[in-house]
């Protein structure tokens, strides 16, 4: 199985780029999602996160106020750092099973891992290839005003706080602009994903061990 990382910064168009792939047929996992279900109510996550944002990142229902702990986290770096820190051992544990599970179904597929901090993590050091979205600074943060009710300040502060997106090109196998319309993107996207075929027809189908 060809295991494929897709990253890239807030607000630059990966979900569509996850749901083109998908929609050609590669086992695409949101580790966003993956961060949700960790933190379910009775998680041993949110145990970890409460003990250490405190009961205040609680709804009243007992589930995590993700704007609430977002308002901190992006706040502080420091304490951004420390909630990734409780996090990612968390997602990558489960990650790990479900890429299990898919390699054994699908030896000779595409699995993608869709996770916003691939990078900085050093994640993306597991897959066989990265490819990075992204489009140019203006759009992504009209996207993110738009996609999450921020005035520019607030969005200006949560582009702010990841890795420029120049950056992050420099680890990239692909890139993927996302700057024009949907169209251009999925044309772009298809474009990769023939390359991922050809890269996965040409791998060894045998199990990790």
């Amino acid at each position: 199985m060809l295991k494929v990382g897709l990253t890239g910064g807030i607000a630059t168009g990966k979900t569509h780029v996850a749901r083109r792939l998908s929609e050609l047929g590669c086992l695409v996992y949101d580790a966003d999602q993956i961060a949700r279900s960790v933190v379910r109510p009775g998680t041993t996550g949110l145990a970890q996160v409460v003990e250490e944002f405190g009961q205040e990142i609680l709804t009243t229902e007992g589930t995590l106020d993700r704007a609430k702990l977002g308002s901190i986290v992006f706040a502080d770096e420091a304490r951004r750092l420390r909630l990734n820190q409780i996090l990612h051992p968390l997602i990558v544990a489960e990650l790990d099973k479900l890429i299990a599970e898919a390699e054994s179904l699908y030896p000779g597929g595409i699995c993608v891992i869709d996770a916003a901090l691939m990078i900085e993590t050093g994640s993306y050091k597991r897959y066989d290839a990265l490819i990075v979205v992204y489009c140019s600074r203006e759009e992504q943060l009209a996207r993110l005003m738009k996609r999450n009710s921020l005035n520019k300040q607030e969005a200006e502060a949560r582009i702010a706080a990841q890795m420029p997106v120049e950056e992050k090109i420099k680890y990239a196998d692909y890139v993927i602009d996302t700057s024009g319309s949907y169209e251009q993107t999925r044309k772009l996207v298809d474009e990769i994903y023939l390359k991922l075929q050809l890269r996965c027809s040409a791998k060894p189908n045998v199990l990790a061990t």
